[in-house]
């Protein structure tokens, strides 16, 4: 019984602790987007409405994060497994994840006209022993466009 007790108290911790972190992490991310907003990021392969002329350089820019599962995640995930379906507590990691590696990326690449190519690499990151899922890596990479500047 007090064994169920303390794994209840986890999941309930998690739970607040973790919905508290992804809360200020979606703040963060939203004023972070809007900052970045004029800054164009396109799986195109080529540089969309800017002429060739007027590019001066191109280069690699990347940018990766690693976010990590709470306790309720992993636990709604765990038994959601048994059941078998799409696993939501998931998805906002994922989300999350894939956003703030475009941030860094985006931030990687100051004076930068366009983001072209842009690719994404994701990994989960597995407890060993548990054979469960808690956290995952993205890494977010494209060719940055950098144009001549107007006089």
């Amino acid at each position: 019984m007090e064994i169920l007790v303390i794994w209840a108290l986890f999941i309930l911790v998690g739970y607040i602790f973790g919905k508290r972190a992804e809360k200020k992490h979606y703040a963060s991310i939203h004023e972070r987007e809007k900052k970045l907003l004029k800054l164009p990021a396109t799986t195109s392969k080529f540089p969309i409405g800017i002429p060739l002329s007027s590019i001066e350089r191109t280069g690699l820019v990347t940018g990766s994060v690693v976010v990590s599962s709470d306790y309720f995640k992993r636990t709604v995930a765990g038994l959601r497994k048994l059941v078998g379906g799409p696993i939501q507590s998931y998805e906002t990691l994922v989300d999350r994840a894939r956003r703030e590696a475009t941030l860094r990326l985006k931030e990687s690449c100051p004076g930068a006209a366009q983001i072209i190519n842009l690719r994404y690499e994701t990994s989960p990151i597995f407890d060993g022993a548990k054979d469960t899922v808690t956290s995952i890596e993205v890494l977010a990479y494209g060719t940055a466009i950098y144009c001549v500047a107007k006089q």
